[in-house]
């Protein structure tokens, strides 16, 4: 009864506020009509219109009514500069204090019974730095300020911590409003409106986020680097962690603007793309690809085209390959383009030192920022028994002694069903099984196609399996999968794990730190690619959100610039990242390439779109090639050629996405496609077919019509 007689109340007060429009005495015309008023009072009745005016702040920040800020200027205009500021800060402190109590009162019980679960990492997070992010808030308000009053009670911040934090946080603040009001006070004619003491004060309240961004930069800078004791003098510029994409761009960057630059890494130069994923699985496939082509070579008229694997040789060529690519992210290379290259074990043991240990002993380095990109590494799954047969994973599928005859494969991701594929193509038995479907961020009619290119190269596909266990009976290895309850034994030879990979965040020093990890187990860094420090900055598969070579490059730019540039608190110039055109391919035959939103996305994000399709059965190269099948389709708003997205599936789907790619970047629409000359006959030509596609369906008809009228009247005669 009691809460609901407050609530009863406070309803009342607020209805009251609007029914008799009292808002009109808190607007900056109210104010400068009864400033004269207001002045007189003071003059005669000092104490009584400061307790009332105390009164009235407590009461319009407590009920959260608007006219908070014409209050805090009405502070200065009455009362100056000293008086109004010590005020409103107390005034405001307490009305936020009490709306803070209404709230927890009236909610906080209600809202952690019914929602306990999911806010529980908020709660965790407020008892440990409540007070951080509060005053965070307080300095540069990313909500309004009665919502922070209000959702800060459904927490467990004590409440004197919200008070002090509350009365310091704001005071930055009420400062430069309170300043401004006593600008406007001193306006009495037009030459008032443009005094350098009000266009001051205002240009001080525009800059005053900024400014406040800034200083709270340097205050957590301050916080996070306090229990550590900073060198003197540094020996580097920047210390790379990590050989892969990432951190070979980094150092590249590094090193092109002439800064001293260490690139360590305790494996192989090239990281997983070069020594066990991109490089190595393209060359398998086009073994398999030939040897596909072989097998349909009658299509195209060629008789006794014959081939046989050989899986060694295959293996040999596989790893011939990667040698081949190897000089191109070697020591040697990177040392002539002048960054140092260690090959050692490193760890971070400060924010500015990172200790190396190599054959030859143990290093210090002393660095003024870092770059951790030490990728990701294969997921091995939680089976019972996998430990008893024989498994491995993308990385390890490549010291294959011989060709397994039965290969199950595990995971319906892009890795699972490039490798499938493969290994099918060179003669494997090959089952694919999924836990649920096949390339789940893909459209329904890409996954059909994919799915029918498998079967047509004899991969098995299980779709909504459970594996259950792994058993070695009698010498025979088998996977025990399960479906709506029923069990079904899978024998194999080698099982192959695809079902995922998991960046590297352990071994590096970074639990020593406190660096926090994301809930997907990624490094967990800010839109400019810093972590808790800001001088140490993560790119590539250990930061997320991506797992592509290409964009562990494009953050890699972000980082090393911000890196080596930006400072703690953005001396000069720091960019956030842009994700906003990611091109992806899968390398399946026919290959699926995408770049921005698919059909499936547009529909969960709510996107309004329309589709263009075009079939790659139409186009005349394709048709010479024997490969008509796939199709462009590609994503606008209603009525406009700015695409959103575009898929293709078929044939070098992944060398036509580049044009795309580019028109999205740039910002270029289907009409700026369809105006360019593509070469006859060639692939990339799908690409304006398309384009024309949109513009058939966008045509003016009434034009069009007026069009047909204009030549027939001129077929009568008209010169």
């Amino acid at each position: 009864m009691k809460k609901w007689l407050l609530l009863a109340v406070i309803a009342g007060l607020i209805v009251t506020f609007f029914a008799l429009d009292l808002g009109r005495f808190l607007t900056l015309e109210s104010l400068k009509a009864s400033q004269s008023q207001f002045a007189a009072w003071y003059e005669a009745r000092p104490g009584l219109v400061l307790g009332g005016y105390f009164l009235i702040y407590v009461a319009v920040t407590a009920l959260s009514l608007p006219g908070a800020a014409i209050m805090t200027l009405a502070g200065g205009a009455l009362f100056g500069l000293t008086v109004g500021l010590v005020l409103v800060s107390f005034a405001s402190s307490l009305g936020a204090t009490l709306a803070f109590l209404v709230s927890r009162w009236l909610l906080r019980d209600w809202v952690q019974a019914r929602f306990g679960e999911r806010l529980a990492a908020i709660n965790a997070g407020v008892k440990k730095e409540g007070a951080f992010y509060l005053f965070t808030l307080r300095l540069v308000p990313v909500f309004p300020f009665f919502i922070i009053n209000l959702l800060m009670g459904l927490t467990p911040i004590k409440t004197f911590t919200f008070y002090w934090v509350s009365q310091v946080g704001m005071l930055a603040g009420t400062l430069v409003y309170v300043n401004a009001g006593t600008q406007l006070a001193r306006i009495d004619s037009l030459a008032g409106i443009l005094s350098p003491g009000l266009i001051g004060s205002f240009v001080l309240l525009g800059l005053f986020p900024l400014l406040a961004k800034k200083l709270l930069a340097l205050i957590q800078a301050r916080r996070v680097y306090a229990p550590w004791q900073k060198p003197r003098r540094f020996d580097r510029n920047l210390v790379v962690i990590g050989a892969g994409a990432g951190g070979l761009v980094s150092a590249y960057i590094a090193a092109a603007v002439k800064a001293k630059v260490t690139l360590i890494e305790g494996h192989k130069m090239g990281g997983d793309c070069l020594n066990y994923g991109c490089v190595p699985s393209k060359a398998l496939i086009k073994s398999a690809r030939f040897l596909g082509q072989l097998r349909r070579a009658g299509a195209l008229g060629v008789a006794e085209a014959r081939g046989q694997a050989d899986f060694r040789r295959i293996l040999d060529r596989v790893h011939q390959v990667v040698g081949q690519v190897a000089p191109h992210d070697s020591v040697e290379r990177y040392t002539g383009l002048g960054v140092e290259v260690i090959q050692g074990q490193a760890r971070i043991t400060s924010p500015w030192t990172v200790e190396v240990t190599t054959p030859q002993g143990r290093d210090i380095l002393t660095t003024r920022s870092i770059v951790i990109a030490t990728g990701a590494a294969p997921v091995v799954p939680a089976i019972p028994g996998i430990e008893t047969v024989r498994h491995v994973t993308s990385d390890t599928v490549w010291s294959l002694a011989e060709m397994p005859q039965r290969l199950v494969v595990l995971g319906g991701g892009p890795i699972g069903c490039e490798l499938a594929q493969a290994f099918a193509g060179i003669g494997c038995q090959v089952t694919l099984v999924a836990r649920s479907g096949l390339l789940g961020k893909e459209d329904p009619d890409t996954i059909a196609l994919v799915e029918a290119g498998l079967a047509a190269d004899g991969v098995t596909v299980l779709k909504g399996m459970d594996t259950v266990r792994c058993e070695l009976v009698a010498g025979e290895q088998w996977l025990v999968l399960s479906r709506a309850g029923t069990e079904q034994p899978l024998a194999f030879d080698v099982l192959l794990c695809a079902t995922g990979r998991k960046a590297r965040v352990t071994g590096f020093g970074l639990e020593a730190l406190g660096i926090p990890v994301t809930r997907g187990g990624t490094v967990e860094v800010n839109e400019y690619l810093q972590t808790r420090y800001p001088n140490i900055y993560a790119c590539g598969d250990v930061a997320g959100p991506y797992q592509f070579t290409h964009t562990a490059a494009h953050q890699a730019w972000y980082a090393a610039v911000n890196a080596l540039f930006g400072g703690v608190a953005g001396n000069f110039s720091r960019f956030k990242a842009d994700y906003r055109v990611i091109p992806r391919v899968t390398f399946t035959s026919p290959e699926v390439a995408r770049v921005g939103l698919s059909e499936t996305e547009a529909r969960e994000r709510g996107v309004a779109f329309e589709v263009t399709r075009y079939g790659l059965d139409d186009l005349d190269r394709a048709l010479a090639d024997g490969a008509a099948h796939g199709f462009v389709k590609v994503l606008t708003p209603p009525g406009k050629d700015t695409i959103l997205g575009a898929t293709i599936v078929g044939d070098h789907a992944g060398e036509m996405l580049a044009e795309f790619t580019l028109a999205m970047k740039h910002g270029l629409g289907l009409g700026k496609i369809l105006g360019t000359i593509h070469p006859y006959p060639t692939w990339s030509e799908a690409a304006k077919y398309a384009a024309g596609e949109w513009k058939r369906a966008h045509a003016p008809k009434r034009a069009l019509a007026w069009m047909e009228r204009f030549h027939a009247w001129r077929l009568h005669g008209t010169p």
